[in-house]
């Protein structure tokens, strides 16, 4: 997320991971870490892949039509 100059808190990250594995879109499973507490590490369901494939569609169908007005459009 760094990388992508994406600036989350904690504080907003978590629970909406948490919202995501009840909703059964993500689930978890803990790791011993040899430097610290054990980490959870989050993957998708099938339920999630499904959801995510939507999701994207949805985008690239509004990214398309945003696309298309801008280039279509002329200034005032």
């Amino acid at each position: 997320m760094k990388e992508a100059k994406l600036d989350i808190l904690e504080g907003t990250l978590y629970p909406l991971l948490t919202r995501l594995k009840n909703a059964e879109l993500l689930t978890y499973r803990w790791v011993e870490s040899s430097s610290g507490p054990p980490r959870k590490y989050f993957s998708m369901t099938d339920k999630g892949e499904t959801f995510y494939k939507e999701l994207e569609s949805t985008w690239n169908e509004l990214a398309n039509a945003v696309h298309q007005l801008t280039q279509n459009s002329t200034p005032l």
